[in-house]
Order: C-alpha cells, then structure tokens, then sequence
C-alpha cells in the first residue's frame, strides 16, 4: 500500500530520508504560502481594485480586462469573428489530431489551403479580391492579446516548416549552388537575433520599397519571423535526414525512384518520424519569442498586460497579471509538448524495440 510504497521510495535509506525531509520541508514553506495567495486567500468577484482587501491575489484585475487580453483592441461588436476563426481552427487540428476520424488528406488540404483564405477574410473584413465580404474591415493595429500571439505563433509554424524542409533538401543537395545558397541563407538568419530581424523588417525594409508603396507593419513581422524560423527549422530537418541510413536512399535508387519520390515517399516520413522533437522544441520556442513584437508596436499578449498593470486603476497588480501570461503560455506550449509524445509513441519513434 501507500505506506510500503513510501518505505521503498522516499525513506529506503538514510540520505533518501533525509532528502525526502528537506524537499518536504521546502515544499511546505514555499507552496503553501503561495497556494494560500493564488487561491485561498485571492479576490475572485467585483470590479474596482477597492472589491481585494483580502491580502491575496487581486484576479478581479483580469477578470475586468480579459476581453482586452484576449482580443486586443479589435471592436467588441466584430470579435465572433476571432471567435470563429479559432474555433475552426481548433476544428480542424482535431481532425487531424484524432486517429479515428477519416480523411486526413482533406482535412490537410481544408487546413493548409482553405482555411488561411477563411481566416484572412475572418479577421480583415472589407474586400477580398475586388470582392466585397459584407464584413466591417478592421486594421490590424487594432488587432492585439492572445488573439495576436495565436496569428503570429499560426502563421510562423505552418509557413516555416515546409520553407526549412526545402532549405534542409538544398543543404544536402549535390547541386553546388542550390546548396551554397541554402547554406548561406540558413547560416545568415540563425546569426541574426529575432529581435534585430524585427526591428529591420519594420523600420529598415520599407526604406527599399519603392515610392507609394507600403506592407503592413503585421505582414512585415510575418515575413521577418517566418525567415528567421525556417533558417532553423532547416537544421532540426537536416539532422532528420542525417539519421536515415544510406540504405535508404540506395533501395529507393534501386527501385527507380526519381529524386523527389525517393524523398517524399521514402525518406521524408522518416525522418519527420524521427525529428518530432525538435520540431516542436522549435515550435514552443517560436510561440515564446512572439511576445518580441513589442519592440516594433504591436500589443501581443504581454505588452497588452503590460499596458494594463501601466493603468491608474490598477497600479500594483503587476504580478498578477504577469501570472496570468505565464499561464497561458505555459498552456500552450505543455498541450504542443504533451502531444508531441503522444505521437511519438503513436509512430514509435524510439526504436526501443527492434
């Protein structure tokens, strides 16, 4: 029972004990006041910051600002349409995610293809191709909190993933200058700091753009974190296809195969296979640096905060609102880490038992 488990792991010994006493002790005096703040102690209900004078957290501060968290300053009226865009995302990661639904080439296709275009005409409005939408155009400097996190941490993953694919094929390829430019194009941007990459695609590129000609301040953040994260994404697929054995390639060779159904049929399901985490330790990293787009005006999840602990109605509740952040982000990036061994274990990726 529970007390022989505890005999055989925490007190088998007398340094096991002493350090099972310690961490106890450590963890009485640090969780419990702690736990005492954030729950027991915390101001759940009201509206000004007279209703905390409990002494623990003050969560009536988010609760008053969780729709500017959430949707920046994109007009209430209009915000279903954020609602709804994330929605069928979420959708549509659930198709893919869940083995026993069918049809996973189309929903690849509807989440790849479709769904962008959906979401552009979603969150935008206005015309979309000379065409009128019936839906209220909203400036993306209007556009801000998670909602902004979700769209930079979005688009930087599924474009930057087939880019770094392609970088990491031109890196190994036999062709001198397809590989001299994969490589000089992936060992520029990894040299480069995310933050001075933004701040040059928003201050520095529209100064080579010709006169009358402007990018919106967001596509240009877009374009300068894709760039970056391809340059890296490149690397993790690389060692991917380094783990595949030559013989490999040399039964695809012999089967006939040309170059590109050697790769896509072969070896990059393999090495995909093999290269999961990574893929997703860069994909948590890129979902935390989006928070670097303050530097260039744009109000994510964190500058919105922020912005909100900045307010003379709510000076001194800093902390809390930076736990919320912290949170959240930690929501995110644990459910894509979760996942990821979910599938490694779905695709056995370990080798352990050959």
């Amino acid at each position: 029972g529970a007390i022989g488990w505890a005999r055989k792991h925490l007190f088998n010994g007398p340094l096991n004990t002493l350090a099972t006493l310690i961490l106890a002790w450590l963890a009485y005096t640090l969780l419990v006041p702690v736990l005492d703040w954030v729950f027991v102690s915390a101001d759940w209900s009201g509206t000004t910051r007279e209703d905390c004078s409990s002494g623990g957290a003050c969560w009536v501060f988010i609760g008053q600002r969780l729709d500017q968290f959430l949707y920046g300053f994109y007009p209430s009226e209009q915000t279903w349409r954020l609602n709804l865009s994330f929605f069928l995302l979420l959708a549509l990661i659930l198709w893919l995610a869940i083995p026993r639904l069918p049809r996973k080439g189309l929903g690849a296709l509807l989440t790849l293809v479709v769904y962008p275009v959906v979401a552009l005409i979603l969150l935008t409005g206005g015309s979309f191709l000379g065409m009128n939408t019936g839906l209220e155009p909203v400036d993306t400097h209007l556009w801000g909190g998670l909602s902004l996190t979700l769209v930079l941490a979005v688009v930087g993953i599924v474009a930057s993933l087939p880019i770094g694919i392609l970088l990491a094929l031109g890196r190994q390829s036999d062709m001198p200058i397809v590989k001299s430019l994969s490589v000089f194009y992936i060992e520029v941007w990894r040299g480069v700091p995310l933050i001075t990459v933004l701040f040059m695609a928003s201050v520095m590129l529209p100064l080579f753009f010709p006169e009358g000609m402007s990018f919106d301040k967001l596509l240009r953040a877009l374009i300068g974190i894709t760039m970056f994260q391809s340059a890296y994404m490149a690397e993790v697929v690389r060692g991917g296809l380094q783990a595949i054995g030559r013989g490999q390639y040399e039964a695809a060779d012999a089967l006939g195969l040309g170059y590109w159904q050697k790769m896509i049929l072969i070896v990059l399901p393999q090495a995909l296979k093999l290269m999961i985490p990574g893929v997703v330790n860069t994909f948590i990293a890129l979902f935390k640096d989006t928070s670097l787009v303050l530097i260039i005006g744009l109000f994510d999840l964190l500058a919105i905060v922020q912005a909100a602990t900045n307010d003379p109605k709510w000076i001194g509740y800093a902390t809390e609102g930076y736990v919320f952040v912290a949170f959240v982000f930690w929501l995110f990036c644990f459910s894509m880490s979760r996942y990821s061994q979910h599938l490694e274990k779905r695709l056995q990726t370990g080798h352990g038992n050959r």
